[in-house]
């Protein structure tokens, strides 16, 4: 990648360019664009562009202007979405070229530094917007790092991409992820595909790794997100410290991890329920591989594929001491909002008519079109139309090397409630 100059203070790193090509991508945005930006959004929608100096491709540098031509930032252009483009830098002209992108990984791994120790040894690197990296994340299973991508623009970075991080973490392998919304574009650009092991040795088994001592096991290549839910870890830990003594139930349970931390924490009993068979396969190999570490030798555990809808519904009353319920994002966009609120609805109702007395309830959300506060009022006012007192024990939000830096980055949420030893009277 050749040097090019632009709005900005000395070279400018950008694949697609080279020396006498055309000039950088200039975009001026209206004025409510302007103002996000301004104050630090990270996205630009195509709505928001007032005009460009000409067509844009995937992955180049766009600087943004406003409507008096001043310099307003830098970004990556996605002709693919309705997020055309993806802030990188806001405020004066900055000097971008290789170091710079270093520091910026640099910045990312010194945040997580002191957050985890040789027992925890799977964690995100990097995240997204709220690391400067947006429309990106990348996460460690012990040797291995997993590179998920979430735009086109970052496509034609790909060879950057991985001497910055190989220079820097020197994992044993790296893996490429994609979202399936970017799959078949990049698939016509001749990327790498989904599942691509982009260095190191080939891979064709699980990965291993320890979270709080336990171990897991990711599947990198095909596993759902990067192969393992890791924004979970301080839910899994806290269910842990409730589960003595307790019959727990984890609905939507993929590979079992809720399960898994309850049994170390003395539950007499965990089920898991997940409508996928390998999820579900992945669950007992987990129980087996930690069974020494529980406390209880004689805890038992049940697997059931279901959908956890249905079988809510036909479900004995009172059955559980703990009922985690943990769906997957139930509207993955602003559209989906109304029919979410529905199915959380039924969910929080179904599930708590399975809480013993004096039992608990772990209602989760990863849904980012419902907020936090909203999500929590729902999950209340839903309870406050049963026969039973609740009381309300915490609430949690997303862990530390999951940063949310903007609104819509605040995904996910839980809320614990414990049921009251005796019936609301009616």
């Amino acid at each position: 990648m050749n040097p090019s100059p632009g709005p900005v203070r000395g070279s400018l790193t950008d694949p697609h360019r080279t020396s006498g090509s055309t000039a950088l991508l200039h975009v001026h945005l209206k004025p409510a664009a302007e103002e996000a930006v301004r104050t630090g959004h990270p996205w630009v929608f195509d709505q928001g562009i007032r005009k460009q100096n000409r067509p844009g491709t995937a992955g180049e540098l766009a600087a943004l202007y406003d409507r008096r031509n001043r310099f307003l930032g830098l970004g990556l252009y996605d002709p693919h979405s309705p997020l055309r483009v993806r802030l990188l830098h806001q405020g004066t002209p900055v000097r971008v070229d290789d170091a710079w992108w270093r520091e910026r990984l640099q910045k990312a791994a010194t945040r997580r530094a002191a957050l985890f120790d040789s027992q925890t040894t799977g964690y995100r690197l990097v995240h997204g917007e709220s690391d400067g990296w947006p429309g990106l994340v990348l996460d460690r299973y012990g040797p291995v790092l997993v590179l998920k991508l979430y735009t086109t623009a970052w496509l034609p970075w790909l060879e950057s991409l991985q001497s910055w991080i190989t220079g820097l973490f020197h994992p044993r392998n790296l893996v490429l992820r994609l979202s399936r919304n970017i799959q078949s574009l990049a698939a016509q650009r001749g990327a790498p595909a989904d599942g691509t092991v982009l260095h190191g040795p080939p891979l064709d088994q699980p990965v291993p790794f320890l979270e709080s001592g336990l171990t897991f096991e990711a599947d990198v290549l095909r596993g759902q997100k990067t192969g393992f839910f890791l924004d979970q870890r301080e839910n899994r830990r806290k269910v842990e410290s409730l589960a003595a003594g307790r019959a727990v139930l984890n609905l939507f349970s993929y590979s079992g991890g809720f399960s898994i931390y309850a049994a170390r924490g003395g539950a007499v009993s965990v089920t898991d329920l997940d409508l996928n068979p390998h999820a579900l396969e992945a669950a007992r190999h987990h129980f087996a591989l930690n069974r020494p570490q529980f406390p209880n030798p004689r805890t038992t555990h049940h697997t059931i594929r279901a959908d956890a809808f249905e079988w809510l519904n036909r479900a004995p009353a009172a059955s559980h001491d703990l009922v985690v319920v943990d769906p997957p994002a139930l509207a993955r966009q602003a559209a989906e909002r109304t029919a979410a609120l529905r199915a959380y609805r039924h969910l929080v109702r179904q599930a708590a008519r399975l809480v013993r007395a004096g039992g608990i309830l772990v209602a989760c959300s990863c849904t980012a079109h419902l907020r936090p506060a909203e999500f929590f009022e729902l999950v209340r006012e839903t309870l406050r139309h049963t026969r039973t007192r609740w009381r309300e024990l915490c609430l949690t939000t997303q862990p530390p090397d999951h940063p949310a830096a903007f609104p819509e980055a605040e995904y996910l949420k839980a809320i614990y409630l414990q049921a009251a030893n005796q019936p609301a009277k009616p």
